[in-house]
């Protein structure tokens, strides 16, 4: 092998290397801008559904309110004409009850982080573009 064969492989060495280092750096610095991505989503979901489930526990102290007071209402059952106020009062709170649970479950999400997925399919197409283009 002469000198000259010998420096320009020499070089293509050195320029792969520093090729390499770049797309691991470059790799390092999408995947950590990619967790970032998901810690901030996974928190917007978290305070969502910190709200959703607020409104469940709300909707099921109110269900069984109307349970308690279910319960006198019988009682009042037994004495002629107090019964539909104490009826009333029953259906109302089983209404706000199963208003407010079902309004939190609409509002629960559970699901993955749809824009980190994205993200992360683009990224992938940009790191096999750039992987083609550099084997060339």
């Amino acid at each position: 092998m002469r000198a000259s064969e010998q420096t320009v492989e020499n070089g293509e060495n050195v320029n792969s290397r520093g090729l390499i280092a770049s797309v691991v750096a470059d790799a390092q610095r999408l995947v950590a801008l990619e967790v970032a991505l998901a810690k901030q989503e996974l928190k917007e979901m978290a305070a969502g559904n910190a709200i959703a489930v607020g409104l469940m526990a709300f909707g099921a102290l109110l269900l069984v309110l109307a349970v308690l007071v279910a319960l006198p209402t019988v009682v009042v059952w037994l004495v002629p004409w107090h019964w539909e106020a104490a009826a009333v009062w029953v259906g109302v709170y089983l209404v706000i009850g199963i208003v407010l649970v079902l309004v939190g479950k609409s509002r629960l999400q559970v699901r993955l982080p749809r824009r980190t997925l994205e993200s992360l399919k683009e990224n992938r197409r940009w790191a096999l573009r750039r992987v083609k283009s550099n084997s060339k």
